[in-house]
């Protein structure tokens, strides 16, 4: 029987290294009251980036602190004006005010987060290559707001129960729109799959006292790279979690003494060592011819959105 071909992304990232670009980084935000923080980031990123290999070659980050501190004074515009109007409702003590500058707040707050993801997927991908071969995400944002806006107000009326399917609902949108040169993706999760699989490990961590957290996490590292599928012409290639719940426990905890102990200066390893976990556990499955690649996506370069999930603290991959 002929065996499957398989790929990885290895991370060869050193703590030293990454601790070492880290201090620079908060000294120098320190040092201009927080306005060197784009450059930081794009320094990270970076570096993250340079360090993530895939069949012999390295990624690359093209952003430049330039663009993330453009998006970056965009972003507190945004945020200023939500605050003023909350402000301005309750310096005014009046009800009416107040509930309106409540209502402008959290409404503003809640349509940030499609907005942020979209622009932070068109931005992050645009500037992410391989060999040259720019990603992409050609997703239209006024789809994903309306998907996202009737997503949260079903799951409101749900009480949380649809949260499960909007969840995957969001993940669908966007590999089905994510592009790696003439390559593309799709999802293949299901919501009530996913709503089940919460429910489990949500009852079984209380019964056991946190100790099925792991095999939780596990499971739903798991659901998210297993149904990761990817196209090249009409060749199909799957993506293959091989993490475990023992994997995840020595992770979680070697990193949590290691962060506790040396009172958040080891940070960076602890970062290496979950960057190396994740990447080492995730397989490619599936013939991949990488010199058919060919490039066929556009320039962005609007950091706004990039900022903006920075600042609500929405991870983007």
């Amino acid at each position: 029987m002929e065996q499957q071909e398989t790929r990885q992304v290895t991370f060869h990232g050193e703590g030293a290294k990454l601790f070492g670009i880290y201090i620079v980084n908060i000294l120098l935000t320190l040092v201009t009251f927080g306005l060197y923080y784009p450059w930081a980031r794009a320094a990270l990123l970076k570096y993250m980036y340079e360090e993530s290999e895939f069949e012999g070659s390295r990624f690359t980050f093209h952003g430049t602190g330039k663009e993330m501190f453009i998006g970056f004074i965009k972003a507190i515009g945004i945020f200023l004006g939500l605050y003023c109007v909350l402000l301005g409702g309750i310096l005014s003590q009046k009800p009416t005010f107040m509930m309106i500058g409540l209502a402008v707040f959290y409404i503003g707050f809640l349509l940030l987060i499609p907005i942020a993801i979209h622009g932070a997927l068109r931005y992050r991908t645009s500037r992410s290559s391989w060999r040259g071969i720019h990603f992409g995400y050609p997703g239209d944002r006024k789809e994903f707001l309306n998907m996202f806006i009737v997503g949260c107000i079903i799951t409101l009326v749900t009480f949380g129960i649809y949260g499960a399917w909007l969840v995957i609902e969001i993940r669908k949108y966007i590999f089905k729109n994510l592009r790696f040169g003439n390559i593309t993706f799709s999802y293949e999760g299901e919501g009530g799959a996913f709503f089940w699989l919460n429910v489990k490990g949500y009852f079984l961590t209380l019964i056991t006292l946190g100790i099925y957290s792991f095999w939780w996490v596990k499971d739903l590292f798991g659901y998210y790279v297993n149904n990761i599928r990817m196209y090249q012409g009409d060749t199909r290639l799957t993506f293959r979690s091989t993490a475990t719940a023992g994997g995840y426990f020595k992770l979680i905890v070697v990193n949590m003494l290691i962060i506790v102990l040396s009172l958040g200066l080891a940070t960076p390893w602890a970062i290496v060592r979950a960057m190396q976990f994740v990447f080492a556990n995730i397989h490619i499955d599936g013939p991949l011819d990488v010199d058919a690649i060919e490039q066929t996506e556009g320039d962005y370069s609007d950091a706004t959105g990039e900022d903006l999930a920075d600042m609500i603290d929405i991870g983007i991959v």
